[in-house]
């Protein structure tokens, strides 16, 4: 499965683009929606380059629900968590309890962990997390009967 259209609009809202290398909350150098390899200081990039790195960088993430999802997937729920697995890690997902639950085909129960990752690298509540996640819920949501 792959990211449809919709899921990537919403991850390129959430993430931005930058076209000039920024340090971003970690001190990461960082350009594009969120590319990291590579950059350093005074690194720019066309959009295009931004975008092409977006799917590859998006790739791993996909891959990564693909591996650890057990049960079946409709595209919101696999956007959504394909979303999550990019901003969080893969590794983050694995261990999630958002994870378990839904392994565990408690859709609602995993639909209301993403509330649960909206902390920035010091673990401050950060308001832009707030709101990916609740994207991301919605999403995962849409489309799915109770």
């Amino acid at each position: 499965m792959k990211m449809s259209s919709q899921g990537l609009a919403m991850l390129q809202i959430f993430e931005g683009c930058k076209l000039l290398a920024y340090r971003d909350g970690g001190g990461v150098w960082t350009i594009g929606f969120g590319h990291t390899r590579g950059v350093a200081d005074g690194l720019t990039c066309l959009q295009a380059q931004a975008d092409a790195w977006l799917v590859e960088d998006l790739a791993p993430a996909e891959q990564g629900v693909a591996r650890l999802v057990q049960v079946p997937l409709v595209q919101g729920q696999f956007d959504a968590l394909a979303s999550f697995a990019f901003n969080c890690g893969v590794a983050a997902l694995a261990a999630s309890t958002l994870l378990r639950k839904l392994n565990c085909s408690d859709l609602s129960g995993a639909a209301d962990e993403f509330p649960r990752w909206v902390r920035d690298a010091q673990g401050n509540v950060e308001p832009g997390l707030v709101a990916r996640r609740a994207q991301e819920r919605a999403l995962f949501l849409q489309g799915v009967t109770a």
